[in-house]
Parts: structure tokens; C-alpha cells; sequence
């Protein structure tokens, strides 16, 4: 069993500084995952953990044990790519056991290993086929059991579904979460695809320009974010972050803000706005009904203001309404998009 700890990690390509003094920890027998939108350093920090990038400063720890000199066989990790890195001309079985004789092995514990893979992932009944004549899951699958095999106890994911259609993924994701507990792995996992990031991670790394912006479990993120960047890149439709000197008209506000400054912004997520007799006018620019919700775009003045609201409501496009919502819910940011105040979070007291 083993955990990582990550302190200060650089990594620096002549003028181009792809991760920024990045810091954070992965407990032991938890999956992490690294989440953020492309070249914001996920995969670089991914490939600093296994050895396969040099670091240019800073420190990785694995179990305790400064690693990040050390030659990536002597790490004990493991790791599936996004490729699958699948030999086209090997069976599944020569696949899965390709690391386990180039380690000489012992051949008993390889068929050993094997079976016991092959039948954790549902392969058992394919080892003898050859990787062009599987489909993507079971490519997928052939690259996980490579990795139980292994015996690792740290395993690093590099956006391994992205090339699975929806509903495969949505499979995956359960089978790997269900992999990872029964084999108490130490996982981390790189995407930038926030519902794998909510439904996955005992804990989220969110990553910005090479630098983290906040670190915390889906919920934290989700409930509690500490940017305007964070409360923008988790949920669908994202967190509607508005000027609040760009707000006009109805009640919606009154008794929500009373420290907040005008140069401020505020947030407020689509499933808590609600259409009220007195409120925020709003005009209905486009309405997207989903059956079990409708998503609906409004313009108010220069802003526009995406609801998700439940079934389908009596809203078309060019209708106005007016919209309100609790203040309980709204979330506050300064200036420079950080958290002021929020639920669970007491709002500072500034001087106006």
C-alpha cells in the first residue's frame, strides 16, 4: 500500500513553465483525479509521477520514498494510457503477460495472475484473441488487466476512456471505481471530464495554467468553490457568475448581500434559479427540454443566465419572466474571482 505526496513539482520547457509549484497529496487506497481543461499540466504531472518526464524541481514521494530521481521500474506503479498501448501483433494473454516475462517471472505465477485478471475484467473467454478484433471496451479491459497483473499498489490513469463512446464510458467508469476499491489501489487519474471527476474521485485536483486552483472532494468543489475558474468548470450548465453591478430589478436580492461590494460577482447554480411573480426580469432566449429538466438561456441585460428547472415548464423562446432565487444559495467572489462567501462559508465583512 502506498500513497503519494507531491511538493513543489516544476516542470519547465525553456520559457514554458507547463507545471507551476504544484503541491498535493493522494491517501493511500484513495482515487485521485487530476481534472482540468487540455494544457493546463494534468498529463505532464501524471508522467512526473511514473518516471516516464524528468521533474525540473520539486519532489514525488511514493510510500514515503523520495522517487523522483528514481528509474520508473523501481517506482511500482503501473499505468494504462490513453492508446491503449496494445501490441497489435500479440494475443490478449501475451499482452497481459508482456511486463511479467520481461520481469522473468516465474511461469506458474504468470498463468496465475492471468486467470485471476482476465476473470476480475471478463476476458477470461478472449485471451486468445488479437487486439484488432476487440472492441474498444475490450481493448480497455486488456490494458487494465495488464495493470493487475502487475501487482502494483499505485496505478495512474491517463484519460483511458475518452475514446469510448457514452454509454461504454458510463460502464468503465463503474468497473474501474470497482476495480480500484476491490484491489485497494492508490489511483490516480487524469481527465478533463468533469462528470468522471464527480463520479470517480474520493478526491478532485483541479488544475488551471499548470498551478492548482482547489483540491477537495467532488462535493467541496461542487458545494464550496473557492474561484470564479472552479464554480465555472464544474456542472452542467456551469455556475452562473454574474457582475453584480450588472444585476437590475426585482427582489431576488434583498437580504442576500448585505456585505458584498458592486465591483463583486455573484454565483448562483442553474438548478437553484426558480421562475417567480417577483424577480430578476429575464427574456427566453432558447429553451432545451431534456424530458426529466429543461435547461433554459436568459438574457438580462448584457448577461446571460443559463436555469435548469424540473420537467417542462410554461417557457418558450421570447417569453419574458422575471426569476429569483434563495439566498442561501447565492455565492460570492471578489474582484479577482475569489470566494468572499457562500453556503457554509461566512461572508467576510469588508469595509464599503
Amino acid at each position: 500500500m502506498s500513497g503519494i505526496q507531491i511538493h513543489n513539482l516544476v516542470k519547465q520547457w525553456d520559457e514554458v513553465r507547463a507545471v507551476d509549484d504544484v503541491s498535493f497529496e493522494v491517501p493511500q487506497g484513495s482515487l485521485t483525479v487530476l481534472l482540468g481543461p487540455s494544457g493546463c499540466g494534468k498529463s505532464t504531472i501524471l508522467r512526473m509521477i511514473a518516471g516516464l518526464e524528468d521533474a525540473s524541481d520539486g519532489e514525488i514521494l511514493i510510500d514515503g520514498n523520495d522517487v523522483t530521481r528514481e528509474d520508473p521500474s523501481r517506482r511500482g506503479v503501473s499505468m494504462v494510457f490513453q492508446s491503449y498501448a496494445l501490441f497489435p501483433h500479440l494475443s490478449v494473454r501475451e499482452n497481459i503477460l508482456f511486463g511479467l516475462k520481461v520481469r522473468r517471472v516465474p511461469v506458474a505465477e504468470q498463468e496465475k495472475r492471468l486467470l485471476e485478471a482476465a476473470e476480475l475484467v471478463g476476458l477470461a473467454h478472449l485471451l486468445d484473441r488479437k487486439p484488432a478484433n476487440l472492441s474498444g471496451g475490450q481493448r480497455q479491459r486488456v490494458a487494465l488487466s495488464r495493470t493487475i497483473v502487475s501487482n502494483q499498489p499505485v496505478c495512474l490513469m491517463d484519460e483511458p476512456l475518452s475514446n469510448l463512446d457514452a454509454k461504454l464510458r458510463a460502464e468503465m467508469r463503474d468497473e474501474i471505481c470497482a476495480l480500484q476499491r476491490k484491489l485497494s489501489l492508490t489511483m490516480v487519474y487524469v481527465t478533463h471530464d468533469q462528470i468522471e471527476a464527480m463520479s470517480m474521485a474520493d478526491q478532485v485536483v483541479l488544475l488551471k495554467g499548470g498551478q492548482v486552483e482547489q483540491v477537495g472532494t467532488p462535493t467541496d468543489l461542487y458545494e464550496a468553490p473557492q474561484t470564479t475558474f472552479a464554480a465555472s468548470f464544474l456542472g452542467m450548465p456551469p455556475m452562473n457568475v454574474i457582475p453584480l453591478d450588472q444585476i437590475s430589478g426585482g427582489e431576488a436580492l434583498q437580504g442576500g448581500l448585505p456585505q458584498a461590494r458592486p465591483d463583486w460577482l455573484l454565483g448562483i447554480r442553474p438548478e437553484q434559479i426558480r421562475i417567480a411573480e417577483n424577480g430578476i426580469p429575464v427574456e427566453v432566449t432558447a429553451a432545451d427540454y431534456m424530458g426529466a429538466e429543461t435547461v433554459l438561456r436568459l438574457q438580462h441585460g448584457k448577461q446571460v443566465v443559463m436555469a435548469r428547472v424540473h420537467g417542462r415548464p410554461p417557457a418558450d423562446v421570447g417569453d419574458k419572466l422575471r426569476i429569483a432565487w434563495a439566498a442561501d444559495d447565492i455565492h460570492l467572489f471578489d474582484e479577482n474571482g475569489a470566494r468572499r462567501g457562500g453556503p457554509d462559508t461566512a461572508v467576510s465583512q469588508p469595509a464599503l
